[in-house]
């Protein structure tokens, strides 16, 4: 089907979601100096990378293992049976820091950064005026009047340097040279405990602590992208130490079966963890996505969006929600998806209906032996139980040409070491973050 596809309600987009059919087209990553190379690059390239894409204007390995030895697969292996290591520099770091960085950030962010405590990090968002996701970074607080930006895939500096040019609030926004790597993992404690010492267990979730590393200084987190026990090192003169923390981790890694590995997508579905600009965009609003706890209802304080996403709310609680696709999680049939998608592959109500929604992350789930993914379906359609039909590539269809039963699901669709808010808040009843 190579076709704009009009039968999928996008009225509310400004620009749509381009969801013609175009496959895995065979072209070559051109490598030039437009794109920056990370500290890690050359460190990624020695340990097999093989592909790559790009995320916030930085090249970003995608895959070590090749598809004739197992592939994506084989990596995920180790993830959720040993321990990892991830080049994720493209996580850039946006440092805001002054007199007024906590005034500053609490006007840009939905939840409430005068709450977050020093050495302590949140997953947050920002939006715009309209209320669309701008990014969702993780915040970390480093210090009182100093905070870290860790960017999910888009350019957020700019945007943060422009609005305070109208605030004049007295703070400093810049990129710092900070690259984080993340080690995710079951064995990913005590990795970190024979680099960094014991006092690394006591870090919680979406906690700080600063260490030092072969004299190279660190801000270790409790946080990933993968739902497995995990930690992320920022490194401080990254440009400088890459190759001392990188070679440092390997050499104690090996005890462990430290395997170097792309950022896991296929676990990051299964825990229900989302990907800016392929599961959300500045046109979605958090209630799309699952990130209503994001939009709180008791921040007194003024923030970019907070009069959009109120009376978005306001709708929505009135019967009225204003978009028609909301995000949902999907279990379905086929082949064992085992590599990333080149296309927002399609959604019907009927086996052989017009297409009505579109697919944004699907994968196969060892443990779960299905295939899992988040799509985008109409607001009639989001019901748990509802069948549903995806039109998979003759790769992984049952049969060429015919689409494979679905079903929505609930997400996260396996447990995550360290819950999400989103799923704490279930738990206790409640819906908004603090």
């Amino acid at each position: 089907m190579n076709f704009n596809v009009p039968s999928i309600d996008q009225r509310d987009r400004l620009v749509p979601i381009n969801l013609r059919q175009s496959g895995p087209t065979p072209v070559e990553m051109l490598i030039d100096t437009r794109v920056r190379k990370s500290p890690y690059w050359a460190l990624s390239m020695q340990h097999g990378c093989w592909r790559a894409s790009v995320y916030n204007r930085m090249y970003h390995p995608r895959g070590y293992v090749r598809p004739d030895e197992g592939g994506m697969m084989v990596e995920y292996d180790s993830l959720v049976n040993d321990v990892t290591l991830w080049n994720v520099a493209v996580e850039r770091q946006i440092r805001v820091t002054g007199p007024d960085a906590e005034s500053f950030v609490d006007r840009v962010i939905t939840r409430d950064a005068t709450k977050i405590p020093v050495m302590r990090a949140r997953y947050v968002i920002l939006c715009n005026e309209a209320g669309g996701i701008l990014n969702d970074p993780v915040l970390l607080r480093v210090a009182e009047d100093e905070f870290w930006f860790s960017l999910s895939d888009s350019d957020l500096m700019l945007w943060l340097q422009g609005v305070n040019v109208g605030w004049r609030f007295d703070v400093d926004i810049a990129e710092i040279d900070v690259s984080p790597v993340q080690i995710q993992g079951p064995k990913s404690l005590a990795l970190m405990i024979d680099l960094v010492g014991d006092a690394v267990a006591e870090i919680p979730s979406y906690g700080l602590m600063a260490a030092t590393i072969r004299g190279c200084e660190v801000i270790i987190s409790q946080t990933g992208f993968s739902g497995e026990k995990g930690y992320e090192i920022y490194l401080q003169d990254s440009t400088l130490n890459a190759e001392t923390l990188w070679s440092a981790i390997l050499e104690v890694g090996a005890a462990h079966r430290l395997r170097v590995v792309a950022p896991a997508h296929h676990r990051r579905i299964a825990a229900g963890i989302l990907s800016w600009g392929q599961d959300m965009d500045a046109e979605t609003l958090p209630f799309q996505v699952n990130l209503a706890y994001q939009v709180p209802r008791k921040k007194a304080g003024e923030y970019i969006g907070k009069e959009a996403l109120e009376a978005a709310r306001n709708e929505i609680e009135d019967g009225r929600p204003p978009y028609s696709l909301q995000l949902v999680g999907l279990k379905l049939g086929g082949r064992p998806i085992d590599d990333y998608a080149p296309d927002f592959w399609l959604i019907s109500e009927q086996q052989h209906g017009e297409p009505i929604g579109y697919v944004t992350s699907p994968w196969y789930s060892p443990e779960l032996e299905n295939n899992i993914a988040m799509g985008y379906v109409p607001l009639r359609d989001t019901a748990l139980g509802t069948e549903l039909w995806v039109w998979l590539p003759d790769e992984y269809a049952d049969e060429p040409g015919v689409p494979v039963a679905a079903e929505v699901v609930a997400m996260p669709f396996r447990p995550s070491a360290n819950p999400s808010q989103r799923e704490r808040l279930r738990e206790k009843g409640l819906d908004t973050a603090v």
